[in-house]
């Protein structure tokens, strides 16, 4: 008989949930539709990036003076290392440094920082002047699409994203934004096709090039969503960027 105190995982769900959202609560602020709501919260992003730039800094000086016991030893030495932990503590309260420490695994339809990975995609989609100035991540931005392009969400999930495909097509081309035909083809369905259609078909001349190009790969799945395929799509297309 094992002495097992792992709490069941149900309970170990909950627990991790409740922690992301203690860390990370706030920053749906930055979606809200109430102005004075997403200005609180920009204002609440402003200080955890502060926060994190000086436990950085911190434990950076740390790091530096230590340096000469080498690097077990230095590891070792407790200021720094309790230098080192508070900065990723602190870091995990801030977006988009927050994401970079809880790994999806297997599944990232069970990943409890999945909302969060969610909320600084559609932040990006909706608000992208804010994004860029408060959060710019390009990287972490092509990660988390390719991370949530698979099938099997729930329908709430599922709904969220192909909201996203549709706000991403109805704009000038942003950096990784080709990435989102990943998720349409992983949220492929009805909804989705009826909201691209409808783009296709509008005055925007964005949405009707991007929708286009998204529908042509929708129905060609053996076309790869390639830099070639891209640029040949935009050749064959008379449109008006401005």
């Amino acid at each position: 008989m094992t002495n097992d105190a792992r709490p069941p995982a149900g309970q170990a769900d909950d627990a991790a949930r409740a922690a992301w959202r203690a860390r990370l609560g706030w920053s749906f602020g930055l979606v809200a539709d109430d102005p004075a709501v997403r200005e609180a919260a920009l204002a609440h992003l402003v200080r955890a990036a502060r926060n994190t730039r000086e436990a950085l800094a911190r434990s950076n000086e740390l790091w530096r003076l230590t340096q000469p016991l080498g690097t077990e030893e230095q590891y070792r030495e407790p200021a720094f290392r309790q230098a080192l932990e508070e900065y990723y503590e602190v870091r995990s309260r801030s977006l988009p440094d927050g994401l970079w420490d809880g790994e999806p695994g297997r599944d990232i339809r069970a990943w409890p920082g999945l909302p969060y990975a969610l909320l600084f995609l559609e932040w990006e989609a909706r608000h992208p002047q804010e994004w860029t100035a408060h959060a710019k991540a390009w990287g972490t931005k092509q990660a988390l699409i390719r991370s949530v392009a698979v099938p099997g969400h729930d329908g709430a999930v599922r709904a969220q994203l192909v909201r996203l495909v549709d706000v991403v097509v109805r704009r000038a081309h942003r950096c990784k934004d080709r990435e989102y035909v990943r998720v349409a083809r992983a949220v492929d369905g009805d909804e989705l096709r009826r909201r691209l259609h409808e783009a296709a078909d509008s005055d925007n001349p964005w949405a009707r090039l991007h929708a286009g190009y998204v529908l042509r790969l929708l129905d060609r799945p053996e076309l790869p969503n390639s830099r070639r395929v891209w640029r040949t799509w935009l050749a064959s297309q008379p449109y008006d960027r401005s």
